[in-house]
């Protein structure tokens, strides 16, 4: 939601399983979600700010698997669609090549000729150049790209989903498609649908889809009895200075409201953590 604030969302097949508001993307944010979540065999993800150092602190069993779209896309910044230089041209092939690899062995494969164009390429990408008075890479976009599949296949974030082992349960996915597809995309076309919406109300929209697309949500009436109301979010967010308001506001926000919560049976209502 531009810069004041954003929407973690994790997701299964088939429903929502959580989803956390807060200022930013970082570690703490997605760190708040992911505990409120019993752990997965396997999630797939983006690579988003933060992501990595939660798992391992939340979910350290869990394996990852990097969308191969992402990972696309990462060697498509470095070459462009059209690339003009031959280590380029090479380069984006592997990178098409990276969406259609349906097998343990074609992955192995892969790896092979990505080793192979590394060391054909390696003096090539060493090249400098003075710019500015400075000695830069020549080719410094073609090297951020070999860097960040470096860093996936050290990692071992790139095959997951060719895993044997993870494969024994069912399939699992090589891109987060389903979340871009499936949530991202419906809750933009709502908030464009709706534009003018100040932010609390663009909030409460995205926590309204997000509840109705879990396993089991409550009908709407009975719904309304126990969230807080616009009265109780806006009170809670004016209650901080002006000084404050966006570096505190949010975040306390994003802390306070637990939507698990309307589950809960009791005497009492719950309204907040």
């Amino acid at each position: 939601m531009g810069r004041r604030a954003v929407v973690l969302i994790a997701r299964s097949q088939d429903y929502v399983l959580g989803w956390y508001l807060a200022r930013t993307e970082n570690s703490r944010a997605w760190a708040a979600l992911m505990s409120r979540i019993a752990p997965p065999d396997v999630v797939v993800t983006d690579g988003g700010s933060g992501f990595e150092k939660a798992r391992r602190m939340v979910w350290p069993d869990t394996v990852v698997q990097r969308c191969v779209f992402h990972a696309f896309n990462q060697i498509k910044t470095g070459t462009t669609r059209r690339p003009r230089l031959l280590a380029g041209k090479e380069l984006y092939a592997l990178g098409l090549r990276l969406l259609r690899l349906d097998t343990s062995e074609a992955a192995g494969v892969w790896v092979d000729d990505y080793v192979a164009w590394c060391v054909r390429w390696g003096s090539f990408l060493e090249e400098k150049t003075w710019v500015d008075g400075q000695l830069r890479l020549t080719h410094e976009r073609l090297v951020r790209a070999r860097n960040g599949v470096n860093r996936l296949l050290e990692a071992g974030v790139l095959f997951s989903y060719l895993d044997p082992v993870l494969c024994e349960a069912g399939v699992v996915a090589s891109t987060n498609n389903l979340i871009e597809g499936g949530t991202n995309a419906p809750l933009r076309s709502v908030l464009r649908d709706h534009r003018g919406m100040r932010l609390m109300r663009r909030v409460k929209a995205i926590y309204w889809w997000c509840y109705m697309h879990t396993e089991n949500p409550l009908p709407a009436a009975q719904v309304l009895k126990v969230m807080p109301t616009d009265a109780m979010i806006q009170a809670r967010y004016d209650a901080i200075n002006e000084v404050e308001r966006h570096h505190r506001s949010i975040s306390h926000f994003g802390d306070a409201i637990a939507w698990h919560e309307l589950h809960k049976a009791g005497s009492y209502r719950i309204d907040w953590d």
